[in-house]
């Protein structure tokens, strides 16, 4: 297992080194796809099958920003007149091909002969594996260290999706925040395709919702829940469309939801409730976890609801405004 982790990680280094000198936008969006699945394998192997599904989930979904914001900048023309500049400057073979293969090799016996081999201090983690249920209940350590433990990473992640989605609204091509109609899919127009569909939504709505409510005891959480219901609203895109859905509600919404994944573990953690509501019943700890899990299980649908409807329905709006 050790021989094949140090595999992946070398793959993964080079993949990562790829990702710096590729010259070509859509080499770069397919190695940094290559670099996200080697960390989710990396993520599995060493025992995060939680963090490993949520690397995955989140791969897919950028991998898919990525296209169509390279897309969306080449019909516009800037991308092909930057291309068109750049194709008078080539960068010579050297710096082109040789300088990376150079750089990895380098890296590469850096790592090898510098790798830790000797002896790792693991207090901090068995102290985590030992305690988790008593402290922050439930039985999955993941979700005891992300809700208990760390708890102030996952109110700092949040603010960042907060702030991506802020940015992205605010730095977008049009103005406006939503639109009566606008690109439709092609499978609208396939009989099968929709009649499949109508039956993968539900299941996938009855996955992120046991994702969520059995995250505290089993492989799950928020995270994950909040990724299947998000790919829930690609699907709906591509039988119905998104455009009767109230994107303005949706941005209150998640707004709201932040909120109270900030105040809930400052009600629960940082004022010491937690730790003391175990001498009494493990209710309280279960109803945080769950509750937890959902808010930022809805904070990371809307989220990707936002960022979607942005993409797909206002930024792929053809020059004139059609689909006003």
């Amino acid at each position: 297992m050790n021989n094949l982790i140090i595999v992946l990680l070398v793959f993964w280094i080079i993949s990562s080194i790829w990702c710096v000198f590729a010259q070509k936008t859509y080499r770069v969006i397919i190695f940094f796809g290559v670099f996200s699945l080697l960390t989710a394998a990396i993520y599995l192997f060493l025992g995060a099958p939680d963090v490993a599904m949520a690397e995955a989930g989140i791969s897919a979904f950028t991998t898919i920003f990525f296209i169509v914001c390279v897309e969306k900048y080449y019909s516009r023309g800037e991308g092909l007149k930057h291309e068109m500049a750049t194709k008078t400057n080539k960068p010579r073979k050297i710096t082109r091909y040789i300088f990376p293969f150079i750089f990895c090799v380098a890296l590469l016996v850096l790592f090898l002969n510098f790798a830790p081999t000797g002896y790792v201090v693991t207090e901090l983690r068995d102290q985590y594996l030992q305690m988790f249920m008593h402290d922050v209940g439930g039985l999955n350590a993941v979700t005891a260290i992300y809700l208990g433990y760390r708890v102030y990473d996952t109110l700092f992640e949040a603010l960042l999706l907060v702030v991506a989605v802020v940015a992205v609204i605010h730095l977008s091509w049009y103005e406006k925040t939503a639109v009566s109609d606008g690109k439709h899919s092609e499978m609208e127009r396939s009989r099968m395709a929709k009649f499949t569909m109508r039956i993968i939504c539900p299941i996938i709505l009855l996955f992120g919702t046991y994702l969520v409510l059995n995250g505290h005891i089993s492989a799950g959480g928020g995270f994950l829940g909040g990724l299947a219901f998000a790919s829930f609203i690609i699907c709906r895109f591509l039988v119905l469309g998104i455009y009767d859905l109230p994107i303005e509600k949706a941005i209150r919404m998640e707004e709201i939801v932040f909120i109270n994944i900030v105040i809930l573990p400052i009600l629960a953690i940082f004022t010491g409730i937690m730790y003391l509501a175990w001498d009494a019943t493990e209710i309280f700890q279960n109803i945080y976890l769950i509750a937890m899990s959902g808010l930022i299980g809805m904070k990371v649908t809307l989220g990707f609801f936002v960022l979607f409807y942005r993409y797909i329905a206002i930024e792929r709006l053809p020059e004139e405004g059609e689909g006003e």
